[in-house]
Parts: structure tokens; sequence; C-alpha cells
């Protein structure tokens, strides 16, 4: 039995749609996140990630801010150098690193966290307090059900990326 095509244009899709505000409210955010706190968006994410967790493993961070591994590793790196956050040798992996914001860190993380808010209110603001109450239990249900199938189609580890194009595929 031949199934019928979905007769939806590909810009009414909820992939579609999701991933193009994603774009767009990127794209603002990215203009923003330097003059705000002086880094770029995915430190910032690292910053305000490492900031909510931490202490935190490179590999915990990936999974906080989205990111895979190597691009987390690259981000810790130049938030250490920057002097934001520190790197100690972890107690329990004799060759994984543990991630802490240092007093600089903690103040841009306090302005990138008052960007973030910003920035949600922003993007929602168009939507009733009941509605954006809707939505987030929405995101939640989801998420929560997305983590499902990707972990019931084998998925090692459902919340990080195998790669840069994976967190922007349609």
């Amino acid at each position: 039995m031949t199934q019928t095509p979905d007769p939806t244009p590909l810009e009414r899709t909820f992939t579609y749609r999701l991933h193009l505000l994603q774009k767009v409210s990127d794209l603002e955010t990215q203009q923003r996140y330097p003059g705000a706190v002086g880094l770029s968006l995915s430190d910032g994410r690292c910053l305000t990630a490492i900031g909510r967790f931490e202490s935190l493993s490179v590999k915990d961070l990936a999974r906080y801010a989205n990111l895979n591994k190597s691009q987390a590793s690259r981000a810790a790196q130049a938030l250490v150098t920057l002097g934001l956050v520190s790197k100690r040798d972890s107690q329990q992996d004799g060759r994984g690193v543990t991630l802490t914001l240092t007093a600089a860190g903690r103040k841009a993380c306090a302005r990138a966290m008052q960007l973030v808010h910003e920035r949600n209110a922003e993007i929602v603001g168009c939507l009733t307090p009941t509605e954006q109450t809707q939505l987030s239990a929405l995101l939640d249900r989801l998420v929560a059900h997305n983590h499902g199938l990707a972990l019931a189609h084998g998925a090692a580890d459902a919340s990080e990326p195998e790669d840069e194009d994976a967190t922007s595929a349609l």
C-alpha cells in the first residue's frame, strides 16, 4: 500500500518553522552578545551553562550547552584564556577537568543571564502569559518525547549532537 504524501508545504512544517525561529532569534542575539557580555553567542552559552551547573566536565558542558565535545572544549579553553573560567584536574577522572567560574566569570555570567532573560521576553512577547505557560509545557513535552525517540533509535547520548550540523538540521 502506497502512503499519500503529506500535502503540507515545507515552509509550514513544524521543523522548518522551529529552525527558522531559532535562526532569526539567534541572529539578533549574536549581534547583542558582544556589546552586552563581550563574548560570542556560543561562548556566552557555555559561560551560562557553567554558571548554572558548575562544577562540570567538558562532556557535561557539551550536553548542557547543546554542543559536541570538541566545540565545548574549544569554548571552555577560550573562557579560561579570558579569565572567566578556571580549569582544574578532576578528582573523579584523572584525564578530565572540572570547570568553574572565576569572579570575573560570575559578573559576565550575570550580564549574559540578563541578556538571556531579555531575549526570552522579546521572543515570546507576542504571547499572553497563559500562552507562554502553555508553550513552555508543550516544549517540555516535545523535548522529553524526542529524547525518548532518539534513545529508542539507538542514540548513545540523545543530548549531545554528533557534529556541528546536527544542531541545525531540518
